[in-house]
């Protein structure tokens, strides 16, 4: 993927034609480079998905205080819980559940 030196705009590519060789072009500005020889152009790119890192983890649980919140996956009566303001200080802070039944460890939030 290539980028244009004058504005940032991802640069397309134009397929040879009569006598002009293959080349790359912003659609944004007058901007032109030609493709260099030998130059594989790809049409697809396989993409490789990340993990989900979760905002907290087990051992953050393990010390966070808990209430008796049932589980909506067990029903189990009993949760730890931590409170993160996850968005602007204006609107009310996430609470993070995990269940404390060793069997389910269920997570969830408000």
């Amino acid at each position: 993927m290539e980028f244009c030196p004058m504005c940032g705009t991802m640069l397309q590519i134009e397929l040879p034609r009569h006598d002009i060789p293959s080349r790359f072009f912003c659609h944004n500005c007058p901007y032109v480079s030609p493709i260099q020889p030998g130059v594989k152009i790809k049409s697809k790119q396989l993409l490789v998905k990340k993990g989900i890192d979760p905002i907290i983890s087990h051992d953050d649980m393990k010390n966070a205080p808990t209430a008796e919140v049932p589980c909506p996956n067990c029903r189990h009566d009993k949760a730890a819980y931590m409170e993160i303001q996850t968005r602007s200080a204006d609107e009310p802070a996430t609470i993070f559940y995990a269940c404390l039944n060793e069997k389910c460890k269920h997570r969830w939030n408000d």
